[in-house]
C-alpha cells in the first residue's frame, strides 16, 4: 500500500523520539493514504514554517496485518470505539498505549472543535456520532514503534526508513557470521526478540548505546 506524509521537509529516516504525544492515535509517525490529505498537511505546515510543503512517499508492507508479533488496532470509520480512544489519547493524563500501528478516522480541525464541545457537555455522545456519519472520508495510519516501522520503506528506493536501521544491519550481519545463520534466521532472531523491543521502546534510551553493546545484551538473552 502507497501511503504519503505531508510535511515542511522531505522525510529519510524516521525517528520516533522526535514524535509528538497527546495526538489521535498517540505518539508516533502519521501517514494517509489519500494524497489529497497529506498535500492539506503539507501546505499547512510549510506555511507555519514559511517554507514549501513536501510530501513523502513510502510503501507499506500489508504484511503487518498477519504478523502474529505485532499488535495492530483498526478503526474502519468514525464510532463510539474511535471517539473514546482519541479522546483518551489526547488527554495529557492518559499514559501511552502499547499498540504497533493504529489505523483509522482523523480528528481534523471540524472534528477536533466537536470533541471540545462533546467533552463540554454541548452536545451528547449520540449527537456527535449522528454528525460523524456525513463527514467525509479520511484517513490516518499511526506507526507508533520500531518494530513497525521494519514494514515501511521509502517509496523510490526501497530502503528502510527507521532511525535504527544502523543498529539492526550490524547486529544481523554479525549473528551470521558469528553462528552460520542465514539472513532470514538472524534477523528474526533479532526482530523477535526482548531485546529489540526494549530497543523499540523510545524511553529507555537503549538506542543512543552502541551496537555491541546491545548485541551483547541479545546473545545474552539468546543463550548463544
Amino acid at each position: 500500500m502507497k501511503l504519503y506524509h505531508g510535511s515542511y521537509l522531505k522525510i529519510d529516516a524516521i525517528d520516533l523520539t522526535k514524535a509528538k504525544p497527546y495526538k489521535d492515535f498517540g505518539r508516533g509517525f502519521y501517514l494517509t493514504k489519500f494524497h489529497k490529505q497529506a498535500k492539506i498537511w503539507a501546505d499547512r505546515l510549510g506555511q507555519e514554517h514559511k517554507t514549501v510543503g513536501m510530501i513523502s512517499e513510502f510503501e507499506f508492507d500489508e504484511y503487518a496485518y498477519e504478523d502474529e508479533s505485532l499488535k495492530i488496532l483498526s478503526f474502519e470509520k468514525y464510532n463510539e470505539q474511535w471517539l473514546d480512544f482519541v479522546v483518551l489519547n489526547r488527554s495529557h493524563k492518559n499514559k501511552m498505549h502499547d499498540y504497533d500501528i493504529v489505523e483509522g478516522p482523523v480528528a481534523d480541525d471540524k472534528v477536533q472543535t466537536r470533541i471540545g464541545d462533546y467533552l463540554n457537555g454541548e452536545i451528547t455522545k449520540t449527537d456527535f456520532l449522528e454528525e460523524l456519519k456525513w463527514h467525509e472520508d479520511t484517513h490516518q495510519i499511526c506507526f507508533c514503534t520500531v518494530a513497525s516501522l521494519q514494514f515501511l520503506k521509502q517509496a523510490n528506493t526501497g530502503k528502510m526508513v527507521s532511525k535504527f536501521l544502523h543498529i539492526g544491519e550490524p547486529i544481523v550481519e554479525k549473528l551470521v557470521t558469528d553462528f552460520g545463520l542465514n539472513e532470514e534466521t538472524a534477523a528474526d532472531k533479532f526482530f523477535s526478540s526482548d531485546t529489540f523491543s526494549k530497543l523499540a521502546e523510545i524511553s529507555n534510551k537503549l538506542y543512543e548505546k552502541d551496537w555491541t553493546e546491545i548485541y551483547k545484551l541479545l546473545l545474552n538473552e539468546l543463550k548463544l
